[in-house]
């Protein structure tokens, strides 16, 4: 049975974040994103597996070496998603605005 990875479930753990954060810099080989956390190898490789299963990031042959690197219209995906839940807080936080400004009034 093959696993459907989800970009969410990627982006759930912090060692995975921290990678996109890495790569979101620079594209990087394993063994140097390994060399950021306090883990083995296997374990880096791993958590880059599970990123370039949702397509958060994708590995491209150097030479010898194999380099990954951000796939940044897949974070987009994220934000378009957090994009909807972005109106309904403004939209919140303008009424508690107006709220606050009522109270105000009403202390003088």
């Amino acid at each position: 049975m093959e696993i459907r990875r989800d970009i969410f479930q990627a982006i759930a753990d912090p060692t995975r974040r921290a990678i996109i954060a890495l790569l979101a810099l620079q594209a990087m080989t394993p063994n140097a994103l390994a060399e950021h956390f306090n883990t083995s190898r296997q374990a880096v490789s791993k958590h880059i597996k599970i990123l370039t299963e949702c397509e958060l990031v994708e590995q491209e042959q150097q030479g010898r070496e194999i380099y990954y690197s951000l796939q940044i219209q897949k974070m987009k995906e994220i934000d378009k998603w957090l994009d909807q839940f972005r109106k309904i807080w403004e939209t919140q936080f303008n009424q508690l605005d107006q709220v606050l400004a009522t109270l105000k009034k009403q202390k003088k």
